[in-house]
């Protein structure tokens, strides 16, 4: 899955640098954060149960 992400960075700044829009920089945090919600979305308990037992973590 870290390769995954790899592409999609490198992918990233090079569109960035080539259509010189910074707008592609944020693209691999979102892919990120996407991921990070269908991880979240993937478990067996309701999202709202899982998402306070996440923050409530120490």
């Amino acid at each position: 899955m870290i390769y995954v992400f790899l592409l999609i960075t490198l992918f990233s700044f090079i569109f960035a640098f080539r259509k010189k829009k910074p707008l592609f920089l944020s693209v691999p945090f979102a892919s990120i954060f996407v991921y990070l919600i269908v991880q979240v979305i993937m478990v067996p308990l309701p999202f709202w149960e899982t998402v306070k037992f996440i923050f409530s973590l120490r």
